[in-house]
């Protein structure tokens, strides 16, 4: 039983797997982006993250301690020319795993492990995303400046109602002389039907008494 075993061996033996450890940390560092199965890059990840974090201390006894892991001259001048600065707002995650699908032959799960700072189309796409959204709540003016700007607001109203008051009561105006001849023509004509009505009346009278 393996319990409690967190290091994968990797079915190699000790020298194997570092050798094998240190031979694709130098091309993750020269390529910035390597090929492998998940099991190797996990491995892997564990492995090159501390060295790309020794490397923000660009000194000498640093430059020797990352050596000693990598035994390779130039992938150290690399890592600490040139990833160390790319690298030095970053507080750990140096790496991303982005899993391929399954190797023909012994159906093993292969991935792609990379550096996250050299992977342009990802950076430009999260910038975008900061750029859209937003975060803070928008701040209340304060009470001063509302009334300050409550004052003119309501002096425009004024002005406003008043303009719209005086263009109103030439129209009113007419409309009440409008109403007034009609009450007028109305009353003229019930007075003409009943005087039409009253001679028969009186017509029909005469025949009665007659």
């Amino acid at each position: 039983m393996r319990h409690g075993k967190k290091i994968n061996h990797l079915s190699r033996t000790a020298s194997h797997r570092k050798s094998m450890l240190a031979n694709m940390a130098c091309s993750l560092i020269k390529h910035k982006r390597i090929t492998t199965t998940v099991a190797k890059a996990k491995a892997l990840r564990k492995y090159v993250e501390p060295l790309i974090t020794k490397s923000k201390t660009d000194t000498t006894h640093s430059r020797r301690t990352v050596f000693s892991y990598l035994q390779d001259k130039e992938s150290v001048m690399i890592l600490f020319d040139e990833i160390s600065d790319k690298v030095a707002s970053r507080p750990g995650g140096y790496t991303r795993i982005i899993r391929t699908g399954f190797r023909l032959g012994d159906n093993a799960e292969t991935c792609m492990i990379e550096l996250v700072d050299y992977n342009e189309l990802l950076l430009k796409a999260t910038d975008d995303s900061k750029s859209k959204t937003r975060r803070g709540r928008r701040r209340r003016k304060k009470s001063s400046g509302s009334t300050e700007t409550a004052a003119p607001v309501v002096e425009t109203v004024e002005q406003v109602s008043e303009s719209v008051a005086e263009e109103v009561e030439p129209i009113v105006e007419e409309v009440k002389d409008e109403v007034v001849s009609e009450e007028v023509v109305e009353e003229g004509e019930s007075e003409e039907t009943k005087e039409d009505e009253t001679p028969e009346q009186d017509d029909e009278t005469k025949k009665n008494d007659e």
